[in-house]
């Protein structure tokens, strides 16, 4: 009698020649000889069809040949065959990783390891997926397994050391590295000086590093290790650190003095943190200091005193600048804490050097000196209004007048001046004044210069793109867009130009337009969208989406967003393949680094866009639920303007979409025509859902709050993210989590315009809160009168008015929030309201064209009570953004 499964249950070898062609499956889909594997394995089960190790196998082989339905099915029943083969829930769990379903992929692992406990591959594979879900304590649990099972492995005492590390066990983790460090023999090459012995003693230092109040040691363990470590500069830089919170202040001067001869000069950081021992600063300061990026410093964190500024000056005069003269940041910082007197007059001797070279950054760097203070800070003014009033960028702009005027009239920079300049100086000084008017708002002064620029040199591209952000910035993007198109075709082998001439067009409304222009540096063959969304080129993607949201095309606009959401889960995918990786090559200081990112990663400010956008679409769905791709406009609530426009739309929008399945068509055709005559091409990938339908079939409010949730997890410090998570908590009648995003949202600005509007909407919406339990009405009772200070709506509006009147300054959007919630609450007259907006409104802060129109929308909504305000701030937006195609 024929066994037909020899293995199930009993456990029973297959036959030596059955065996061997089982092995060489295994080894032929290791070496990814996928077709030959599949050959071997049908030789086996022709004799033995329920073979459950071989069919298992065969599964796995089909699913990285895309045959993934096959695949599970083998699987599936490899492992009805054999229940008790490790092999076969290992596949099984293979599987699951390879579909990212790794949970079920976890569980598989456990079942492999109650059958065979002392697996190393499987408990190295469940190590891995547990790192990647993050179960640190499970993560510790078989790294340890695999230790013990494997001592003499370095890689599992790696391992294990950063389990402890990440689960918080620093002593622990210590611990496992110094026992490592103690089984290797005399004379070991990893306890001379290697990149390895390097690497670990830096990441042993910086566990000691995050014990509480354990700086000592940790410094001592610098002094210990130094004969080991290679990356010098990583350890002077922690030993300055470390020295600093331990307030050692000459010894940390010397340790930066050290790093600047090792030729670390142009680091801001270093810089900062000479600057810490020079004034000898708290051990709280230098933890702001540590958290600085780019070109701050501490000079640009903290308001310093006259007495501190003489000691940097100093400092930098005998310690940095004889030594190191021909560097820029040595010679750039001590600008940082001149008196503004002084100061222009070391911004006047840089912009002579400057202006004739043709240096187009030359007003970033000008205005970078801006700072105002508030609560014992420094911040940099970007507002026009405030950067108008501030008394260096007067001096700056009275400087730069002067320049054009002398070099208009004697061809110098000033009277006393020998030096007579080429022609091209005067331009770049046109230049230099036209973006001093950009960062002061005044576009219709930066035009005319830059026009005269144009005039003098047509052929300067960066011109162009100054001109196209003012054109922008004064509401008229087509003429943005066809200017900045100008500049591009005089270098078309500028990428950066023609990426900003893509995104105009996109912010225009002119997707296919901007399609062709980036499609220019894109692959030639194939589809672009396809070639942008495999390079994860998420910026034009997020733009797109905007484009197709305010033209309601809400499913393509949806697909967009989604796409850019695909690639932050591939970032957190991608992170999988370091685990083992870096554990090999002892890179733990960097793949710590990696996955406290990797940690962080969805609230990065291009998921949040995306996400935001998924959200505001999904709830426009959710109130207007007739509002879908195929719906007809309401053209009966239309004006013949406005109905002969949307018919036009409509058209346009059917013709694109008749042309879309056309292509489709054509390129399934295509593909499947040609594919005998391309050997090894890979088929053209068909999108089967061009318009985004799949999304629009989602449930609105379900979908919204997910995306709610991620982003009070992972941006708690964003404004918009509790505004989000209150516009969907509402909808969905969850009064506590409506209330509790109010209270998080005032924790991070009390002034923000946008959850003053969601205070009063909540106040107005809290006689009909629903059907709730008794607890959660008292906890609404004895919680809500605090977002309103105490008061009752009508005196938490009239206060917020009172500050407005009493700041002349406040923000344009906090003035319409006011002047509407004023007239929803009936405080006031309809006059006083408008009132706020129309008095000073364009003088204040963020008047910008886009919330000047929302002004509008504000004072329309205000009847004819509110016409004359309607007529009086249109005039008053025309007349300041006067190119503006659309008021």
């Amino acid at each position: 009698m024929t066994d037909d499964n020899p293995q199930a249950g009993a456990g029973r070898p297959l036959p030596k020649k059955e065996a061997d062609l089982f092995k060489n499956v295994v080894k032929l889909y290791e070496m990814k000889q996928y077709k030959k594997a599949i050959k071997h394995a049908d030789t086996i089960l022709r004799r033995f069809p329920n073979h459950g190790e071989t069919l298992a196998m065969k599964g796995l082989t089909l699913n990285y040949m895309a045959m993934k339905d096959e695949a599970h099915e083998f699987v599936k029943l490899g492992l009805r065959n054999d229940m008790r083969s490790h092999v076969c829930w290992h596949v099984y769990g293979l599987l699951y990783r390879s579909d990212r379903n790794y949970n079920e992929a976890i569980k598989a692992y456990k079942q492999a390891l109650r059958i065979d406990p002392e697996n190393l591959q499987i408990l190295r594979d469940l190590s891995m997926l547990q790192i990647q879900m993050r179960d640190l304590s499970g993560f510790e649990v078989t790294r340890n397994q695999l230790l013990t099972l494997k001592p003499n492995a370095k890689i599992n005492w790696m391992a294990f050391a950063l389990s402890r590390h990440m689960n918080g066990e620093l002593d622990g983790a210590v611990k496992v590295i110094d026992t490592y460090m103690g089984t290797l023999t005399e004379g070991s090459a990893e306890l001379g000086r290697c990149f390895d012995s390097s690497e670990l003693a830096l990441y042993k230092n910086s566990i000691l590093a995050e014990m509480p109040d354990n700086y000592k040691e940790a410094l001592h363990h610098l002094s210990v290790c130094e004969g080991v470590v290679v990356d010098r500069g990583a350890w002077l830089l922690k030993r300055a650190e470390y020295q600093l919170r331990l307030r050692e202040y000459d010894e940390a001067r010397e340790t930066t003095i050290q790093m600047f001869q090792r030729g670390m000069t142009e680091h801001y950081l270093v810089h900062s943190l000479f600057m810490c021992s020079v004034l000898q600063v708290e051990p709280s300061v230098v933890d702001e200091v540590l958290s600085l990026r780019g070109t701050q410093t501490l000079a640009t964190l903290i308001p310093l005193s006259m007495e501190e500024k003489e000691k940097l000056t100093v400092a930098y005069k005998k310690d940095l600048e004889p030594s190191f003269s021909h560097s820029d940041a040595v010679a750039r910082i001590p600008y940082s804490w001149l008196e503004p007197d002084e100061l222009i007059r070391k911004l006047d001797l840089r912009c002579k050097k400057d202006l004739p070279k043709g240096v187009p950054s030359l007003s970033s760097e000008l205005c970078s000196y801006l700072f105002a203070e508030a609560n014992g800070r420094l911040y940099r003014v970007t507002d026009p209004v405030d950067c108008k009033s501030h008394a260096l960028f007067k001096m700056i702009s009275g400087m730069v007048d002067g320049y054009i005027l002398n070099l208009t009239s004697l061809t110098r920079f000033s009277e006393t001046d020998e030096t007579e300049q080429p022609a091209s100086t005067l331009l770049w000084t046109w230049f230099l004044r036209a973006s001093l008017h950009d960062v002061a708002g005044e576009y219709t002064e930066g035009l005319a210069l830059l026009d005269k620029c144009i005039e003098h040199t047509p052929s300067i591209v960066d011109v162009y793109e100054l001109k196209a952000k003012l054109l922008r910035a004064a509401g008229d993007i087509d003429s943005a867009v066809e200017c900045l198109d100008t500049g591009r075709n005089m270098d078309l082998q500028d990428r950066y130009i023609n990426n900003q001439t893509a995104k105009y067009m996109l912010q225009a409304g002119k997707e296919e337009q901007a399609l062709k222009c980036i499609s220019l540096f894109t692959k030639h063959e194939g589809n672009p969208e396809q070639n942008l969304s495999e390079m994860q080129c998420s910026w034009y993607e997020l733009e797109l989406a905007a484009c197709l949201e305010r033209k309601k095309d809400w499913g393509r606009s949806l697909k967009k967003y989604f796409a850019v959401i695909k690639h932050f889960d591939d970032f957190n995918e991608d992170q999988f393949d370091f685990h083992s990786y870096c554990l090999r090559k002892v890179t733990l200081r960097a793949y710590v680094s990696v996955l406290r990112f990797e940690d962080a990663v969805f609230g990065e400010e291009y998921y949040c866009r995306a996400a935001a956008g998924i959200i505001r679409i999904y709830l426009h769905l959710a109130d207007s639920p007739s509002s879908s791709e195929s719906d007809e406009p309401d053209y009966s609530q239309m004006t013949a303007a406005e109905r002969k426009k949307a018919k036009a739309i409509a058209r346009k929008k059917k013709k694109t979409e008749e042309k879309s399945s056309a292509d489709n068509d054509k390129e399934v055709t295509n593909g499947s025509g040609n594919s005998k005559n391309r050997k090894g091409a890979k088929s053209g990938v068909v999108d089967e859902d061009p318009f985004g339908k799949e999304f629009l079939q989602k449930d609105p409010l379900d979908e919204a709050r997910k995306y709610a949730a991620m982003l009070t997890q992972y941006a708690p410090k964003s404004i918009e993210s509790w505004t989000m998570q209150y516009d969907v908590a509402i909808r969905r009648k969850k009064m506590l989590m409506a209330l509790q995003a109010l209270f998080k949202g005032l924790s991070i600005d009390k002034t923000s315009s946008e959850i003053f509007t969601r205070i009063v909407d909540f106040s107005s919406k809290l006689g009909d809160i629903g059907d709730v339990s008794d607890t959660v009405k008292r906890i609404i009772n004895e919680e809500a009168p605090k977002l309103l200070g105490g008061m009752n709506i009508i005196d938490f509006v009239k206060a917020a008015a009172e500050r407005i009147h009493s700041n002349k300054l406040t923000d344009l959007t906090y003035r319409s929030a006011v002047a509407k919630a004023m007239v929803e609450a009936k405080v006031g007259s309809i006059s006083e309201a408008a009132l706020l907006i129309t008095d000073g409104g364009i003088e204040s802060r963020n008047a910008t064209l886009h919330s000047c129109k929302e002004a509008l929308s504000v004072l329309k909504s205000f009847g004819s009570e509110g016409s004359s305000a309607v007529d009086s701030w249109t005039n008053v937006v025309r007349q300041r953004f006067d190119k503006a195609t659309s008021i």
